[in-house]
């Protein structure tokens, strides 16, 4: 399997200094138990409410700093993560999408960490965290139809050779690159900043791969730590 090795930015080093994350290429396989990732839901949305991650509060302090730094308003488009467990605490839970969304939504929420499940076949060229220009093309739903959009100059995204795939960093997803369980390559970011112990990214990253092998046994799965020191993966 050939691993995809996303890149980042020199800029990003200035609006999220000791940014990191773990890259997990997958060539996926058949899917055997759908219940891990139910499973895994449910226990999330009970960490959340029971016994919540240490640094879960300064991470999405910190995550929210961030997005203000390049212009985003957390409170109007907060980060994946942030959403997600809103969502929960507001719910109660959160309902299924499908097997492999749901079991990295699952670690999002119990680890208080963006998490990005992609389809990497869809992807032209690596993947690439960058800072918009604002003339980059990003496919959206609007009004129940395909429409197209662009970011805000200076926003940060991520971004294939096509154009965006995820605006304002992680907050809202492409359609065309979105996962699902029915994708034959997978490619997963986990992203965190310095208030999240490295042990704590890498016990996340391990976690998803534990739930990806139990859930399709015959996957092929590569983690890499990604970071701003090298710009990319290690």
């Amino acid at each position: 399997m050939q691993p995809v090795m996303p890149s980042i930015d020199s800029g990003i080093s200035k609006i999220a200094p000791g940014f990191r994350a773990i890259s997990i290429s997958v060539e996926a396989a058949k899917i055997v138990d759908k219940g891990v990732a139910s499973e895994a839901l449910t226990r999330a949305c009970r960490s959340l409410v029971e016994k919540d991650a240490a640094w879960s509060e300064a991470h999405s302090l910190a995550w929210a700093e961030v997005f203000r730094t390049f212009g985003a308003k957390p409170q109007r488009t907060p980060c994946s993560s942030d959403a997600l467990r809103k969502r929960v605490l507001r719910e109660g839970s959160l309902p299924s999408i499908d097997p492999v969304v749901d079991l990295y939504n699952a670690i999002s929420i119990e680890y208080a960490l963006p998490v990005g499940g992609e389809n990497i076949a869809a992807y032209v060229g690596e993947p690439r965290l960058v800072i918009a220009n604002g003339t980059e093309s990003f496919d959206t739903m609007k009004d129940g139809a395909v429409a197209y959009e662009s970011p805000s100059n200076g926003e940060v995204v991520w971004r294939d050779d096509i154009g965006v795939t995820c605006r304002r960093w992680n907050w809202r997803q492409g359609i065309r690159t979105r996962l699902s369980a029915d994708a034959a390559r997978m490619w997963f970011i986990l992203e965190s900043l310095p208030a999240m112990p490295l042990d704590a990214l890498h016990e996340a990253g391990d976690r998803l791969i534990e739930g990806l092998h139990l859930m399709m046994p015959g996957a092929v799965i590569d983690p890499r730590l990604v970071s701003l020191d090298s710009g990319n993966t290690l």
